[in-house]
């Protein structure tokens, strides 16, 4: 016979929300991405939009370059959100965010950021994965700076990654 659930205790699909502007999405990216979605039931990659911040892709490029580079991966949504983070979890009805770190560094800004996400909704968790080590020093920013420098990225980020790079630089 099955156990009752406790009083007041919660039942809901396990959904996560892995936040982060993805520009571009690399392997560290798609590293932490698996290892959320052997935690969690459901994953929300939700491309952050800030109009005070140019990128090098639109939210939309990014979203569809994150499905292409997920697709391999069950239970994934990808969308873009703007405004507060803890607003979009609410609306996805999500209890957990996922966060990558990569170093100490890292480590103070995400800390910083937990901990205000937890002022505004006492609710919600933050989860920090580390990616592995061949992935733990990748960013975006790098990445986006070996492409232009016409460096080899390919063991930086997928294939269609690599390609978008190359057709916007």
């Amino acid at each position: 016979m099955p156990e009752a659930e406790p009083p007041g205790s919660k039942v809901f699909m396990k959904v996560a929300i892995y936040p982060g502007s993805f520009d571009p999405i690399h392997n560290g990216h798609l590293d932490v991405i698996e290892r959320a979605a052997k935690l969690w039931d459901k994953i929300i990659v939700a491309v952050a939009y800030n109009e005070a911040k140019t990128g090098l892709f639109t939210p939309d490029e990014r979203v569809d370059l994150i499905q292409k580079a997920t697709s391999h991966i069950g239970s994934i949504e990808v969308t873009s959100f703007e405004g507060l983070l803890v607003d979009f979890v609410e609306e996805k009805k999500a209890h957990v965010v996922v966060r990558g770190l990569r170093a100490i560094s890292d480590f103070e800004y995400e800390f910083q950021m937990a901990l205000m996400n937890r002022s505004l909704d006492e609710d919600l968790e933050t989860v920090f994965l580390m990616p592995s080590q061949e992935n733990i020093y990748l960013s975006s920013r790098i990445v986006k700076e070996v492409a232009r420098l016409d460096g080899d990225i390919d063991k930086f980020v997928p294939p269609m990654v690599k390609a978008a790079l190359a057709e916007k630089l």
